[in-house]
């Protein structure tokens, strides 16, 4: 279980921290239609750098209270990858084939980060 919590807080630490830094970059790459501002993808950097940090702090510290688990991961996870398949079945988004594949294969990385912590807890 450790292996797979220290997977999530490298994987989204490192997407966290790239959407801080170089949120439009990271977009064009992916393939997903840039807003005008880097505001609200900054936002999203935050939350999820936030939720790395928690998971690294509960593993670091395993009698700190408030720390995100794996209880908590798994809802995350599968609620942001839901939220990614409405939104190809929809239409809505990845305007581009890149982005559409990027967009299906975060929810995918998502669904199997869920599904390995419901297996391991």
């Amino acid at each position: 279980m450790q292996q797979l919590l220290w997977a999530e807080v490298v994987v989204k630490g490192t997407v966290g921290l790239a959407l801080l830094l170089v949120p439009l970059v990271l977009l064009t790459l992916a393939g997903i239609q840039k807003p005008e501002s880097g505001f609200w993808p900054r936002v999203a950097g935050a939350f999820t750098s936030g939720i790395a940090a928690s998971v690294w702090i509960g593993m670091q510290y395993p009698d700190a209270r408030g720390s995100v688990g794996p209880a908590a991961l798994v809802v995350i996870n599968l609620v942001v990858a839901a939220l990614l398949v409405v939104a190809l079945v929809l239409g809505i988004a990845g305007p581009t084939r890149r982005g559409k594949l990027s967009l299906a294969a975060i929810a995918a990385g998502l669904g199997a980060f869920a599904f390995l912590e419901i297996a391991h807890t």
